[in-house]
């Protein structure tokens, strides 16, 4: 079955890094385009960061554009996210998300919490 199993969350003080990472399976990866969404406590889960199938594309939330990167490995069928220079309004549970037309699969997530 379609498993999307999110890792990397945490604890980070202001200013820190963090990588998150998506572990998939059940579906051909190469084939989807991935993204990172986010939701705060209370907020509506947003897009954090976009990338197509091949990787040739790549689109961020303007909160999070210099500070994070987005990439995949269609060979290991992960998708990343790596985040520097966290700031507390970035604490949310992050999610993993792969989509293909009207197919779309999300991981549980995984907390981050940015805080001195």
């Amino acid at each position: 079955q379609v498993q999307l199993v999110e890792s990397g969350g945490g604890l980070v003080q202001p200013g820190g890094s963090l990588r998150l990472s998506c572990a998939t399976s059940g579906f051909t990866f190469s084939r989807y385009a991935m993204s990172w969404y986010r939701q705060a406590p209370g907020k509506e889960r947003d897009l954090v960061a976009h990338i197509t199938s091949a990787g040739g594309t790549k689109n961020y939330a303007d909160s999070v554009k210099g500070r994070f990167t987005i990439s995949r490995d269609n060979a290991k069928n992960t998708v990343n996210l790596q985040m520097n220079s966290l700031k507390p309004e970035d604490t949310a549970v992050y999610y993993c998300n792969a989509r293909r037309g009207n197919l779309d699969y999300w991981g549980q997530g995984t907390q981050v919490t940015v805080s001195s």
